[in-house]
């Protein structure tokens, strides 16, 4: 077990990072500044510094001088985002010093900090073939996704990716980043869990004392992804009278900073996702036809895992090789398990699956070697959905019968949230929440 220091002032980079190293069964503590990492060594000592190039009072190099100043000598790996910094950073340090890319990828930390042995292991037990890093299938349908792929790729047309919650699409966004082989980073933002109040800020960016609470100046997603790839997902659940920002920045390629007066160039590839049809973006009136033109310049449509079932084989045998990797097992699957992962419908596409595996890998025994599925494939949501469809109007229903079950299906359609059920029946969010207390449903979707 290491003592990790990691030394970033990004700080959802620093929560992805901390949950891998503490996974692999290290300690890691955090600074986001030089001052505070030199806080950090007064009084302890650490085997490994996680450390990016550039922070808010310096370069990460001025800690290797304070380091040989101080007396300790732990092992360094920088961190930057580009492949050029990283050359020149090569050249300036000494030849122990490793250097790392963002954005960064579990193998990446577990060869750093384990050493090579368990990398060449992965590589022997998986002969599985990843499509542009990370893509898995050889269906037609992926067929058609990996040619879309290379195409746009050569290319700086923004993509909208559509598809069935659980299908890929976050998959098949880095899929085109990596694909596109550019200098910048690939940002993802969610604009479906961020409040009216703080998605221009989370998009352009904020100056110190734009309102209470900016208590020092921030970088938008759009500035963060400079040269590089911006992933928008849920992009129909932004509220429409914010979208009007976006396409300003869309259309000039500039940003200005919630509280700012300057506008900063940006260049970035946007790659926006949804979970809605054509027919309800068209409908419902979620997001604007401007917008959409200008995010979907090349439309791409991600197949369901019932599209490509010739694939199921492929995931299953990758995601259990990943579990095996990462717990030291050696589990395997039998013709006949996997003919019956292939057999059913995954209406959660490749999230459910992947879920369905986890839990029969902690359900089986490592001692046989043999890993057991469950009676049922069918998870909670996907029975409920099934028993819903089964469920159709029937004559002597009353019309609030009828009412409560379509709201019903609707709030599980959209996973509870309430101000998109409420756009998508037609009605105000304070008719639906007294619709829910009239039929005592309220707590079910709090």
């Amino acid at each position: 077990m290491l003592d990790i220091l990691l030394v970033d002032d990004d700080v959802e980079f620093s929560d992805v990072v901390c949950h891998i190293v503490e996974f692999l069964g290290h300690n890691i503590s955090t600074a986001t500044s030089l001052k505070e990492a030199h806080q950090w060594f007064e009084n302890n000592a650490f085997d490994h510094v996680l450390l990016d190039f550039m922070l808010p009072d310096g370069s990460g190099l001025h800690l290797l001088d304070h380091l040989k100043t101080i007396g300790q000598s732990p092992k360094i790996t920088l961190i930057s985002g580009h492949p050029s910094v990283k050359g020149i950073l090569a050249d300036m340090c000494e030849p122990n010093v490793g250097h790392l890319l963002k954005p960064l990828q579990r193998e990446d930390l577990e060869l750093v900090l384990n050493g090579p042995k368990k990398a060449v292991k992965k590589a022997k037990s998986s002969g599985i073939v990843r499509h542009f890093g990370g893509l898995i299938g050889e269906s037609e349908p992926m067929q058609k996704l990996y040619n879309m792929i290379e195409r746009v790729a050569k290319t700086n047309a923004n993509v909208m990716l559509m598809g069935e919650s659980g299908a890929g699409k976050e998959v098949v966004a880095q899929a085109i980043h990596n694909a596109s082989q550019c200098e910048g980073p690939l940002v993802a933002s969610n604009c479906g869990a961020l409040s009216k109040e703080l998605i221009g800020s989370e998009l352009f960016g904020h100056e110190k004392g734009a309102f209470t609470g900016a208590i020092a100046r921030k970088e938008g997603v759009f500035e963060q992804s400079n040269n590089g790839t911006l992933f928008l997902d849920e992009v129909t659940e932004m509220p429409i009278d914010m979208q009007p920002n976006l396409l300003r920045v869309l259309e000039t390629k500039k940003v200005t900073r919630v509280g700012g007066n300057r506008e900063i160039p940006t260049n970035c590839r946007v790659i926006s996702a949804t979970n809605r049809s054509l027919t309800d973006l068209a409908q419902n009136n979620v997001i604007r036809e401007d917008i959409y033109f200008r995010l979907a310049v090349f439309p791409i449509d991600i197949p369901p895992l019932r599209d490509r079932k010739e694939d199921v084989p492929l995931l299953a045998k990758a995601f259990l090789d990943q579990l095996n990797d990462e717990n030291g097992t050696a589990f395997s699957w039998t013709a006949a398990q996997l003919k019956e992962l292939q057999s059913y419908e995954w209406p959660g596409n490749v999230r459910e699956l992947r879920h369905a595996i986890h839990r029969a890998f902690i359900m089986s025994d490592p001692q046989t070697g043999d890993i057991i599925l469950p009676d049922n494939l069918e998870s909670p949501f996907s029975r409920v959905n099934n028993q819903a469809a089964e469920k159709p109007v029937s004559a002597g229903q009353t019309i609030e019968e009828v009412e409560k079950e379509l709201i019903h299906a609707t709030l599980d359609k959209v996973q509870g949230n309430k101000t998109l059920a409420a756009q998508m029946l037609g009605i105000s969010t304070k008719t639906l929440y007294n619709r829910l207390n009239a039929y005592g449903g309220i707590g079910e979707y709090k």
